[in-house]
């Protein structure tokens, strides 16, 4: 049938958005990407997996998404419309186990906390700090 978006058997094609997908990353301009990438790597336990002026990549050695720190107004960034920096209603989301053992160790290390740990009706309970430039790490537990 034209315009199918599954094979015979219900296996998805390219058509349906299946287009072999081997990893996800989410880029983020920041005024200052070190200190971003040093947040991450220093409280929740990221990796750099690459790096140059204006540009650190890093990855979680347990898996999931990448985070990519870009300087905001590097002249490389397409499209140039959209390089202004990240923040506005961001949340870098994380789901963790034993959330408040975690957030007493962040404490200890004196993090920027900015919403203590509390638990939604819904059975999400969750806590929220800020990067050196003012972006949003949460960390969620489903209780």
């Amino acid at each position: 049938m034209a315009g199918s978006s599954t094979s015979g058997e219900g296996t998805p094609t390219a058509a349906s958005g299946n287009c072999g997908i081997s990893a996800f990353a989410i880029s983020l301009n920041v005024p200052d990407p070190a200190a971003s990438a040093a947040f991450l790597s220093g409280h929740f336990g990221y990796v750099t997996e690459m790096q140059d002026d204006g540009f650190v990549s890093l990855r979680h050695p347990d898996g999931g998404s990448n985070v990519v720190f870009l300087r905001t107004g590097l002249p490389t960034f397409r499209p140039s419309e959209r390089a202004g920096s990240a923040g506005e209603g961001l949340l870098l989301a994380m789901v963790v186990d034993d959330l408040d053992a975690r957030h007493r160790r962040l404490v200890d290390a004196g993090i920027d906390v900015v919403t203590p740990p509390e638990t939604e009706p819904w059975g999400e309970r969750y806590v929220q700090y800020r990067d050196p430039n003012g972006l949003i790490v949460q960390l969620v537990q489903w209780v």
